[in-house]
């Protein structure tokens, strides 16, 4: 009798297993008890395929338990990536994910342990196969005991469910086939248009850059592209944001205005979300849509002039102000840089902000200091990542006086204060309460730069990089992200006014929205010569 219940708990836990695994949803937000009453077809096929005897039935039993086990791990990968990048994983475009992982082992604990792990994995994956089959096995002794009585229950079954998906019936499930579907399209698509890509690269765009007079209304002017990182869309749209950084935001404007400094907005369309930022200033410096690392791999190799570069042929200084950059990056040649500046060369001797190496303020005061403040120069042309609204969002900066700024040593007191990374992230709401600080420092950040170093010859377009990950958004497909364009020289903004932004720094709800990759093309035919 026990021997009996053992064998029926078995089989039972067998049966719940390979259920769960075919209706458990791909995207931890769609997880819950309503998730699993589901009637999925993919099951009773699978019954009828255990029923298949000989060798063929057990080939094909492997081939089932593979293709079974390749799925959870991509509803495991998806689940991973809508959480960060909202959207699902895609074994072409995120491959660099496994050579990063591997590159953090190594720093980590060690080239040895480092394999050892990955190993592991790899044994880890072949184990889920093999479990998977041996789940069907014990379902299939289970089938097998009456094979006539079993293969009659699962065509009934299966004709029940034609009958109920004919009536539209909302509890039916195919989600299995239909994940692993999406993923193989997925991945056809991407080998497409990784070809479309290169032959997009392969194209010279030079007959749209003029010889003569390019940037030509911009002679004279320093001019600064600003990535301001997580600054999304949601900071404006999401209630529990815009109640505080609307008001910010029209306050700021007010300042601007009474010094007289114009500022119009409006809001881009980003190429990532969650994360990825070097692909949003692909996409802005390039003029192509870069929403891969395969994309941005392919660019960086490439031959297309980045607008850092056409400005340096123009006559500028084209410098980059990266203070998160603190491994080699040879990907930067490819912007064409005169000068890099990064964690190193900046002249931080401040304490760091837990992962961010250095707050904003800081990061804008050192380049004032090294590239605009010196006399008998070329106009400057910089990129520059503005970080402090980067995770963990822990402590926030808060602004000091700039002629106070000096080494950063006057930001030690704020870089330990405030709780850590660990008690903020026990709760969501804490986490977009610090989002939102960090956001309102950078804007104010920004804005006092203005205020106090923009003259007559300082031109600034500051923008987000990308929307923050869904944990601050919530279910959102938006991938918007504003932008300001400040100048005090008027003939500026009237070389603008064709864009139709908003005046004032609160971009119009119902305004222009560019994708990110139009800012080169903007720029060439917005401020050179006809």
């Amino acid at each position: 009798m026990i021997r009996k219940l053992f064998s029926f708990f078995r089989n039972a836990i067998a049966l719940l297993v390979i259920f769960v695994v075919l209706v458990i949803p791909n995207r931890l937000s769609d997880i819950y008890l309503d998730s699993f009453f589901r009637f999925p077809l993919e099951f009773l096929l699978l019954g009828l395929l255990l029923l298949i005897p000989g060798s063929v039935g057990k080939v094909l039993r492997w081939l089932a338990a593979s293709v079974l086990a390749v799925g959870l791990i991509f509803k495991i990968a998806d689940m991973a990536t809508f959480n960060i990048f909202a959207r699902p994983f895609n074994p072409i475009f995120d491959a660099y994910l496994l050579v990063n992982g591997m590159d953090l082992l190594n720093g980590a604990v060690g080239k040895v342990a480092a394999v050892l792990i990955v190993a592991m994995l790899v044994i880890v994956s072949l184990g889920i196969i093999a479990l998977t089959f041996l789940l069907m096995e014990r379902v299939r002794k289970f089938l097998t005991m009456k094979p006539k009585a079993g293969a009659i229950s699962l065509l009934v079954l299966v004709f029940i469910w034609t009958g109920l998906r004919l009536a539209n019936s909302p509890r039916l499930s195919t989600q299995f086939y239909d994940q692993l579907a999406m993923h193989v399209i997925n991945t056809r698509n991407s080998v497409n248009d990784m070809q479309d890509f290169e032959q997009l690269l392969a194209q010279s765009d030079e007959a749209t850059i003029p010889d003569q007079g390019l940037f030509q209304i911009l002679q004279g002017k320093d001019v600064l592209i600003i990535f301001i990182e997580s600054y999304g869309r949601t900071a404006l749209d999401k209630p529990e944001f815009s109640e505080h950084i609307r008001p910010l935001l029209q306050a700021q404007a007010e300042k601007l205005q009474t010094a007289r400094i114009g500022v119009r907005s409006a809001y881009f369309t980003s190429p990532t979300v969650g994360g990825l930022s070097w692909l949003a200033h692909g996409t802005a410096m390039s003029g192509l849509w870069v929403n891969s690392q395969v994309r941005y791999d392919s660019l960086v190799m490439s031959k297309r002039e980045s607008l850092n570069k056409l400005f340096h042929h123009a006559g500028w200084r084209a410098v980059g102000v990266m203070p998160a950059i603190t491994l080699a990056w040879p990907e930067g040649d490819y912007y064409g840089y005169d000068h890099l500046y990064h964690a190193y060369n900046l002249g931080y001797e401040g304490k760091p902000f837990n992962w961010i190496t250095m707050p904003d303020q800081f990061t804008l005061s050192a380049f004032q200091h090294k590239e605009l403040a010196p006399e008998n120069r070329l106009p400057v042309m910089a990129e520059i990542a503005l970080i402090s609204s980067h995770a963990p969002w822990t402590p926030v900066p808060e602004l000091v006086d700039w002629n106070q700024v000096g080494n950063g040593e006057i930001f030690n007191e704020q870089a330990t204060r405030g709780d850590n990374p660990e008690t903020v992230w026990k709760n969501p709401e804490r986490i977009r309460l610090q989002f939102r600080l960090s956001i309102e420092y950078t804007l104010q950040t920004v804005v006092d730069y203005v205020l106090k170093y923009g003259d007559e010859n300082l031109v600034v377009m500051a923008f987000g990089d990308h929307q923050p990950a869904p944990l601050v958004t919530g279910d959102s497909d938006n991938r918007d992200v504003p932008v300001h364009f400040f100048a005090r020289d008027p003939k500026i903004l009237d070389a603008i006014a064709g864009w139709n932004w908003a005046e004032g720094m609160v971009p119009a709800d119902a305004g222009p929205v560019w994708t990110m990759d139009q800012v080169r093309e903007r720029f060439i035919t917005t401020f050179s010569a006809p």
